[in-house]
């Protein structure tokens, strides 16, 4: 299976902003944000030109890592996108939101997009009593998602509960019993990604 194994770190310096991609390491002074605040590489302290081109896809790059997916899978949620009804940016974000491995971590279950992924790999999530081990599952209003009861990752979910301040209002969450419920879709207002979906639709319409 495809997956970005590149540094971290990196990612968030290239952009220039926490995008919260190893968890509890990132509000800490550990952060390579906070130590290095400049983009890596031999010409990371180096301002560059920021033309219209440039902007547009370090917006995509952006969105892309946030979120832990590969180009050519960002490239088919926008297609999708682009064929529903609506804002063409909007749509794309509330995809995104309910991926399975972002909702995770949205409820608190998990520390960073990464450990979610790996913890539905190994198949320790249901969703209605089925268990679904893909990231990449789009969650739908009235699924209700549990950890197995028979599962050893309990201790270390219970833990990432600790690193929330507040659980999306499209989201319902019961961190004692350890179960979710998906409300309904997400409003653009609800969703925090530090994002300019417009600037990425205007890079995919060229």
């Amino acid at each position: 299976m495809a997956r970005d194994r590149g540094p971290q770190c990196k990612q968030c310096r290239r952009e220039g902003i926490k995008l919260f991609l190893k968890g509890e390491r990132c509000l800490t002074d550990k952060c390579g944000v906070e130590r290095r605040a400049y983009p890596p590489g031999e010409h990371g302290r180096i301002r560059q030109k920021q033309s219209e081109y440039r902007v547009q896809l370090r917006e995509k790059q952006k969105a892309r890592r946030f979120y832990g997916v590969l180009e050519r899978q960002f490239r088919a949620y926008y297609d999708r996108a682009s064929r529903q009804p609506g804002v063409t940016g909007e749509n794309l974000l509330r995809m995104l939101e309910a991926r399975f491995d972002n909702v995770l971590v949205r409820l608190g279950f998990a520390a960073s997009r990464r450990q979610a992924r790996q913890l539905i790999l190994h198949g320790h999530w249901t969703v209605d009593g089925r268990r679904v081990d893909i990231p990449s599952y789009q969650l739908r209003p009235g699924q209700v998602i549990t950890l197995r009861t028979d599962t050893k990752v309990v201790d270390s979910v219970r833990d990432s509960t600790d690193l929330v301040s507040a659980i999306p209002a499209w989201l319902q969450a019961d961190h004692d019993g350890l179960t979710a419920k998906v409300l309904r879709p997400p409003e653009r207002t609800e969703i925090d990604t530090p994002v300019q979906e417009q600037l990425i639709v205007e890079l995919y319409s060229k």
